[in-house]
């Protein structure tokens, strides 16, 4: 049955307990509760931005390396169900000022036909890579993979049929809480194999990068210079907002695509 209209308005209205909720996460029991219930065998990848990339310099030719969003095409072409969303969630729960609220998540899989269709709509392959290339120009963050949140909350049957893509704003994404949550669960939500973010001596400890443009709050002025710690998810908007370029994302695994596939393709069944 699909999940009535005034849940998703509740929802809206409670959105920001969700760093209460986090704080939860750390009592023993409880926190096993609500992990069971909300996060139970997820497994989410923060993409970088296509344009942040820089490659290790061995991989030849750099021209025609993949792309992080090479991992969204992929699963888009082999979907046979793509669903997408009128609104964000998160967005629209905290009134977002600065990114558009209306390119809401993409879902893929047969469990889609279970979501409200006051809620989205589904849409043919050639319409969902053309709203991920509306996310990119808008300047979001792809996050992808097994997210049962969404499963309990759209209520679908099968949460192994439903795989998620967010396109995420820092001010607004549901995964600001990770500082908060307990390791059981933000251990789900990671970067990248291969990827990895740094900071080089240009840096003049301006703090451009340490405001609100990390998901994780995973940079800060330590010294006069910035620092990343391991928290990182390897979005790669602390790169695009330094105006000295003293931060760099690079790729150490010419594979990396690929391997995230690899990863996320057991996860949700698509066909």
């Amino acid at each position: 049955m699909a999940r009535p209209l005034w849940f998703v308005q509740v929802l809206r209205k409670s959105f920001s307990s969700r760093f209460l909720l986090a704080k939860f996460t750390h009592a023993p029991i409880i926190g096993k509760i609500i992990d069971r219930m909300l996060f139970h065998e997820d497994d989410i990848v923060y993409l970088p931005k296509n344009k942040t990339i820089q490659l290790n310099a061995s991989f030849d030719p750099p021209e025609s390396h993949p792309l992080p969003s090479q991992v969204i095409e992929h699963f888009i072409e082999e979907a046979n169900y793509h669903w997408l969303m009128n609104f964000c969630l998160c967005r629209s729960s905290t009134d977002c000022q600065d990114y558009p609220i209306e390119l809401g998540c993409l879902f893929l899989g047969e469990s889609v036909l279970d979501i409200n269709p006051h809620l989205g709509r589904r849409v043919t392959k050639e319409e969902a890579l053309d709203h991920l290339k509306k996310c990119q120009e808008a300047d979001l963050v792809h996050l992808i993979g097994r997210n049962k949140i969404d499963a309990v909350w759209l209520n679908v049957q099968d949460g192994k049929k439903l795989l998620t893509i967010c396109n995420c704003c820092p001010c607004c994404c549901l995964w600001k809480m990770i500082p908060q949550v307990s390791p059981m669960i933000s251990n789900k939500i990671t970067k990248m194999n291969g990827i990895s973010v740094s900071v080089t001596d240009d840096c003049t400890g301006c703090g451009t990068c340490t405001e609100d443009v990390c998901f994780v709050d995973a940079i800060h002025l330590i010294d006069g210079k910035s620092f990343i710690s391991s928290e990182c998810r390897g979005c790669g908007r602390c790169v695009e907002v330094c105006p000295h370029d003293a931060i760099i994302l690079t790729i150490d695994d010419e594979l990396y695509v690929q391997e995230t596939i690899d990863r996320i393709d057991p996860l949700v069944y698509l066909k």
